[in-house]
């Protein structure tokens, strides 16, 4: 496969892995950076995604459970999300578990892991499109922490 269509299509982590690895040396590792596309701005990238879905920022945080004015600065860009926060944000988006994982990465947070308990449970309501407070009942029943446990809107 030639270059462009490489870059085109994108690389998988372990491609990248493999590049890094097989690199001559960091410098040069890093100097062929321009090849593989940076993350997006969190707060561009939801922007960008309630756009793109016709929702308006108050619905998807309403929905996600998240503290209005908090969730408003998290689409400003003048406050950054947790991990719990993203899948918050998740849930606002009525994300699957793929699109969750997706976000995730933009956010620089930890992916699902289906061998976590509590993630497994987060990814099965995603994926069956349960609600937010579904969702925290399920937690809950299974005796695991509630999504943005008692913060109150702080994080």
């Amino acid at each position: 496969m030639d270059e462009k269509n490489e870059n085109k299509r994108g690389l998988s982590t372990l491609e990248l892995w493999a590049k890094l690895f097989k690199s001559s040396s960091l410098d040069q590792y890093l100097s062929d950076r321009n090849e593989i596309p940076e993350l997006p701005v969190f707060s561009d990238y939801i922007k960008a995604l309630a756009e793109e879905k016709g929702e308006k920022p108050e619905t998807v945080i309403g929905r996600g459970g998240i503290e209005s004015s908090f969730g408003h600065k998290l689409f400003s860009g003048t406050r950054k999300p947790s991990r719990d926060t993203v899948l918050q944000l998740a849930f606002g988006f009525a994300m699957d578990a793929d699109e969750t994982q997706k976000l995730l990465k933009v956010a620089r947070a930890t992916a699902l892991h289906p061998r976590v308990k509590r993630d497994a449970v987060i990814a099965y309501c995603l994926q069956f499109h349960k609600s937010f407070m579904e969702t925290q009942q399920l937690l809950y029943e299974n005796h695991l922490p509630l999504i943005g446990g008692n913060h109150n809107g702080k994080r």
